[in-house]
């Protein structure tokens, strides 16, 4: 019987986080093997996200991560020589009522203390801005023009052209169906088409992360979550940055929306109540909620054209943060699950911590990182910029 091939790390998953994950382990010399259930990189919620990416998070380990990862993708057609479209458009939330108004402004020292370039504006300096947003009853708002947007699908390969350069395997059409333990340990996994042996199974399968962590033995509190989203025409550039408004109204929890380079209007909510379960169908609902809120916000683009409206899915965790590194319960198995639809701008955070861990070379944010989003903390706390 011939031995099975033997790889330092299998990553379940070849998406926002599974694939730069790869880059990294891979540019650090290990072996490496990404297994992927569809035909190719990013084909599950990576092609349905809409591209933002912000530090500005109200958790500190979300903070750093993302930091990371504006840092490396805002320098990458420098660096790397890809076009992903980076553009620091900048991130702005939006205050109508004084309780958000409230909220916002208390937590500007806590962002600030992380190194954030953020400010308060008030309501003349956010229409200075976004000219167009609509002025009633507007209190100002936060803004932080470090943040951005890129391409999620062209940042995807990228980082899986990289990643084969450097070295790693890529497997496609070819689910895990099954793993093997042995003495709390991580031993091989299985698909249809043959076993691998490993030191370390990396869990990052998106919204498919519970039933990876099934196969293991370890439950994994992660459920996917439906969300919509939509592009308009093009127009003419109106503004730069995301602008979030996290007032609830029926039916939505928050809006966010932003104008692409190409003048197209990409905008999404958050339902309300929780639509859980894998649904990648789009409704009839979603636009006339999603429509709304944007006339209200921005009324000069009620005559706009909607092109398509689409549905993917958000991993979610009881506390909306992510879940990073090892358990207690089987050595060699690392999660990078439940980024709760921040897969994009997590990523690349997310993959160097992981190859430091695996290097064993944390550094003191990485540390406390993984100490804030072990699997078995309590889960009490709850992010306010979701």
């Amino acid at each position: 019987m011939s031995p099975l091939p033997v790889y330092d790390v299998i990553i379940a998953g070849a998406g926002s986080i599974g694939t730069p994950t790869a880059f990294y382990l891979a540019r650090a010399g290990l072996r490496v093997l990404v297994l992927e259930a569809l035909p190719s990189v990013g084909q599950a919620s990576n092609k349905h996200a809409i591209g933002g990416i912000r530090a500005t998070h109200s958790d500190a380990s979300k903070i750093y991560l993302c930091a990371e990862t504006i840092r490396v993708l805002s320098t990458w057609q420098e660096v790397y020589g890809d076009d992903i479209e980076w553009r620091a458009g900048g991130y702005c939330f939006v205050a109508y009522e004084p309780a958000i108004k409230q909220t916002l402004r208390d937590l500007l020292a806590y962002q600030k203390s992380y190194g954030l370039n953020i400010d308060w504006q008030d309501a003349q300096g956010i229409q200075k801005i976004i000219p167009d947003i609509q002025p009633e009853g507007l209190l100002g708002g936060t803004f932080s023009p470090d943040d951005g947007s890129a391409s999620p699908m062209k940042t995807c390969f990228a980082f899986y052209a990289h990643a084969v350069a450097a070295g790693a395997d890529f497997h496609f059409n070819e689910p895990i169906l099954s793993a093997s333990v042995v003495n709390g340990a991580v031993q091989s996994v299985s698909t249809a088409r043959g076993s691998y042996a490993c030191k370390y199974l990396i869990n990052a399968a998106g919204s498919w992360a519970s039933e990876i962590s099934r196969l293991v033995g370890v439950p994994l509190p992660v459920t996917p979550e439906a969300h919509e989203a939509g592009i308009t025409e093009p127009v003419q550039p109106l503004f730069s940055p995301m602008i979030v408004d996290i007032r609830p109204r029926e039916g939505s929890s928050n809006f966010y929306f932003y104008q692409h380079p190409t003048g197209k209007i990409i905008f999404c909510l958050t339902p309300s109540p929780q639509i859980l379960g894998q649904l990648s169908t789009d409704t009839s609902e979603f636009l006339p909620l999603a429509s709304q809120r944007l006339i209200e916000l921005m009324p000069k683009l009620r005559n706009l054209r909607v092109r398509r409206t689409w549905r993917g899915t958000y991993p979610i965790t009881p506390d909306g943060l992510p879940i990073l590194g090892g358990t207690e319960a089987l050595d060699g198995y690392l999660l990078a699950a439940g980024v709760c639809g921040q897969g994009y701008m997590l990523g690349v955070g997310v993959g160097m911590l992981l190859t430091h861990l695996i290097e064993g070379r944390l550094n003191s944010f990485e540390e406390e990182c993984l100490r804030a989003l072990r699997l078995d903390r309590s889960y009490a706390s709850a992010e306010k910029l979701k």
